[in-house]
């Protein structure tokens, strides 16, 4: 029996990202002008994740989609195009597509959220001048989707502070249950994988179980402590297959951490593809589950695991299955993946000190 499509929300997905529109600070929750800097329009990441979603990478390829996709309303013909060509790509699976700029439009039924769009930070802006314009966008997307989503619905965010925008969203929805509010750090899960798979000449499917843990941002910690990369002996521990601690220790994990910058120094754009790609390997790994025996990163809402200060949206290992995650409890940790863990959970402290600075 055919299933019924799923509503698919993506913010932020016009293909603008290379324009400089003159936004006039324009704010989702007033929807007046004020005047500011032009900035550049996020669309990249939502322009390479649509078709994605469209084709079934996402939910699988038997789960049909309405996609609904939101912008400011500077981007609104932009924003037109992708769905004209949403429409001459004549997906099988997708059953509709609502493109708009009205917010209440954009997240009515629907059942996934995927948060691109956002505000960058910009040359010569403060931490605070940043955290205060994405708190006021998360906030009122945050009771957009607390009004009219689907019962249920799940959320990532993708827009960057990540895991303080999820918190922000959280608090300004509360009907949506805390464990359906997630941000995306499996583009750095992924990242890892790679690094390892390279540096090892192996498939990137035969390495598993690295972690990243705390902030998507440069103090994130890549571990491998707990990653195996199948040999023609079994699953061996990577870091027994390297055999260099100062690598991992040193270069493996800064090269993580600064991926995203080295992509931008490479392609003058911000790194689109890889992080639709994760977008999916998310939502998919949320909805369908992880296959037995492997886990992957998701920022979630802490509980206390592993010492964290609960009450943070933090990167933890996790299992899914149902729908539902899971932390993956009682893994070792030494005295250097300690003080790594701890310095990213209290740089999460202080950007929850600084959102909520802005709310009042």
């Amino acid at each position: 029996m055919a299933k019924d499509p799923v509503r698919v929300l993506v913010t932020g997905a016009a293909a603008s990202s290379k324009s400089q529109v003159d936004l006039h600070g324009y704010c989702w929750r007033m929807k007046t002008p004020k005047r500011s800097k032009a900035v550049s329009l996020p669309g990249q990441i939502g322009y390479a994740l649509v078709p994605m979603i469209a084709r079934g990478v996402m939910l699988g390829p038997d789960q049909p989609v309405i996609l609904h996709m939101l912008d400011i309303p500077p981007a609104a013909e932009a924003l037109n195009g992708v769905k004209m060509e949403l429409v001459d790509a004549a997906f099988p699976l997708l059953k509709g597509v609502v493109a708009t700029t009205d917010v209440v439009e954009a997240c009515t039924g629907v059942n996934i959220a995927v948060m691109v769009g956002g505000f960058p930070r910009k040359e010569g802006m403060e931490r605070k001048d940043v955290m205060s314009k994405n708190v006021s966008i998360y906030k009122s997307q945050a009771s957009a989707l607390e009004n009219h989503a689907a019962a249920n619905c799940k959320v990532l965010v993708v827009a960057n502070p990540a895991n303080t925008n999820a918190l922000i969203l959280k608090e300004f929805a509360p009907s949506i249950p805390a464990k359906n509010i997630t941000c995306l750090t499996r583009l750095d899960h992924n990242r890892a994988l790679g690094q390892i798979s390279e540096r090892l000449n192996i498939q990137v499917s035969d390495v598993k179980n690295v972690v990243i843990w705390g902030n998507h941002s440069s103090t994130q910690y890549p571990d491998v402590n707990h990653a195996t990369a199948k040999t023609q002996g079994g699953e061996t521990p990577v870091r027994q297959l390297v055999a260099d601690d100062d690598w991992l220790k040193g270069e493996f994990i800064t090269t993580v951490q600064q991926r995203g910058a080295a992509i931008i120094k490479a392609r003058k754009l911000s790194s689109a593809l890889s992080a639709a790609s994760a977008a999916c390997d998310h939502i998919r790994d949320w909805v369908l589950g992880t296959p037995e025996g492997t886990w992957v990163s998701m920022g979630v809402y802490s509980d206390g695991s592993y010492g964290v200060p609960a009450g943070l949206i933090y990167s933890f290992p996790v299992t899914c299955c149902d729908g539902e995650w899971t932390i993956v409890q009682g893994l070792p940790i030494d005295e250097f993946s300690r003080k790594k863990m701890d310095s990213t959970a209290q740089e999460l402290t202080e950007e929850k000190a600084l959102a909520y600075s802005c709310l009042s």
